[in-house]
């Protein structure tokens, strides 16, 4: 009797999870109100330079965000002037639950709704539609952070970023692609490689000659130069949104 109760409390929480995930795809997508993403920067090494780094951030720094999605979002025909509005939250103190490298699909499962709850519990009572966590990393103590990430059950993403003015453009790239990842879109690399994937994964695929390209798409995250050669873009200025994210996002029709 208990068995089947736990059982049927395990059932009840999963539907309730789902129906929230379905309602938070629709209407972050539907794309008639400004979408609200708040980032909530976050000293993720625990460096004394990183939290002076944290403390000068200022919300007109992360207007390229906006503006990225202004111009690709109306190049398909969304017709709000600002699809994204971007707003800086202070620093959250404690840290979002890590994702250990090769864990089960379970353990993801676990962290998954680890990470939602603690976005719920930091970040609840802010306006922000979809939340961004920016673990940010002095780069004279630290030469590689760990791979970033999107949920888009949760509208939430976890950014690990460089703390260095130099690098904030380049920053940008990231939490636009992880944001991506909370609208819908999938990677258009190859995972193995870190390729771009042709055609979709390519800023111009129909380009003659193929190479080198001069953008990258969105979600490939890099630009290809050569067919086995890529390099990061230096800002969102060398970055666009091909069809098939487009489609993902909800901004064309599939």
């Amino acid at each position: 009797m208990w068995r089947v109760l736990r059982i049927s409390i395990l059932l009840a929480v999963l539907a309730f999870v789902a129906l929230g995930a379905a309602v938070d795809r629709f209407s972050s997508t539907d794309w008639n109100n400004t979408l609200w993403v708040g980032i909530f920067p976050v000293n993720g090494d625990g460096r004394e330079a990183t939290d002076h780094y944290v403390a000068s951030l200022t919300r007109e720094q992360f207007t390229d965000i906006e503006d990225f999605f202004a111009e690709e979002a109306q190049a398909f025909g969304v017709a709000l002037e600002r699809p994204v509005h971007i707003e800086l939250y202070p620093p959250v103190r404690e840290p979002p639950p890590t994702l250990d490298p090769g864990v089960s699909l379970p353990g993801r499962m676990w962290w998954s709704l680890k990470a939602r709850y603690y976005s719920w519990r930091v970040a609840g009572d802010r306006l922000a539609r979809v939340r961004i966590f920016v673990l940010y990393h002095d780069p004279a103590g630290t030469h590689a952070v760990p791979h970033s990430l999107g949920l888009q059950k949760g509208l939430l993403g976890i950014v690990y970023a460089y703390a260095d003015q130099a690098a904030h453009a380049a920053n940008s790239v990231v939490v636009a692609h992880e944001l991506m990842h909370t609208l819908g879109a999938t990677d258009k690399y190859d995972p193995q490689t870190n390729l771009p994937v042709f055609p979709q994964g390519y800023g111009e695929p129909d380009a003659e000659p193929r190479f080198p390209q001069a953008w990258a798409e969105i979600m490939a995250g890099r630009i290809a130069v050569s067919a086995d050669e890529a390099q990061m873009p230096r800002s969102l200025r060398e970055v666009v949104v091909g069809p098939a994210t487009a489609a993902e996002v909800n901004w064309i029709a599939d």
